[in-house]
C-alpha cells in the first residue's frame, strides 16, 4: 500500500521509508492538493523574499543602545516568549512558567522593576500584552509601550537606565 500526502510519499511494504529512492524526498504538492507545500514555502523565503520584521529591528537596535549605553547596575533581559514554536515546545515552555505576553524587554534598576513592549509604527498590542502590563504595574512595576525607536531610547533615558543622552 502506497500513501500519498502533501507532496512525500510513503511506502508500505518496507517499513517507514522503503528502499524505493526518493519515497520521501520532498516534491511539489500534487495537483488539485489544495495547499501549498511546506518545502515550497521555504524556498520562497530562502530567496530573498522574507517577510520584513520591523519590530525584530527595532528590538536589535534598542538591544544595541542597552550594550553600549546601559547603567552598569541595570540588569536586563529579553524574554523570548514570541515565535512559532511546535506543540510540544509549547506545551513544555507552558509548564514551565512562560507568561503569554510579557513585554518584550525587563530591567531591574536599585530596587525597581521596568517592563518595555516596543511596537514599530502603527503597531497594536494584543489581549495577552496588555494584561501582562496591568498585570506587572499592579505588581509595583514600571511599564510602558514605545512605539519606534526614538520614543524607545527616550523612556529608557526618562527611566535612568542609560548613560548620556541622544541629542
Amino acid at each position: 500500500m502506497k500513501l500519498q500526502r502533501a507532496g512525500f510519499s510513503l511506502s508500505g511494504s518496507g517499513g517507514f521509508g522503503s528502499s524505493q529512492k526518493g519515497d520521501l524526498r520532498a516534491r511539489s504538492a500534487p495537483r488539485g492538493y489544495p495547499f501549498p507545500s511546506k518545502v515550497a514555502d521555504r524556498r520562497k523565503f530562502s530567496r530573498g523574499e522574507r517577510r520584513r520584521r520591523p519590530e525584530a529591528q527595532l528590538h536589535a537596535a534598542v538591544v544595541e543602545h542597552l550594550r553600549l549605553r546601559a547603567e552598569p547596575d541595570v540588569l536586563w533581559l529579553h524574554c523570548p516568549n514570541g515565535e512559532r514554536r511546535d506543540k510540544i515546545t509549547g506545551a513544555k515552555l507552558k509548564r514551565m512558567g512562560v507568561v503569554p505576553g510579557t513585554a518584550d524587554l525587563l530591567f531591574w534598576h536599585r530596587g525597581n522593576s521596568y517592563a518595555l513592549e516596543l511596537k514599530s509604527l502603527g503597531g497594536r498590542l494584543s489581549d495577552a500584552q496588555l494584561e501582562f502590563l496591568a498585570r506587572f504595574n499592579d505588581a509595583g512595576g514600571h511599564s510602558t509601550v514605545a512605539e519606534g525607536l526614538d520614543r524607545a531610547i527616550a523612556v529608557l533615558e526618562a527611566w535612568g537606565l542609560l548613560r548620556g543622552r541622544v541629542s
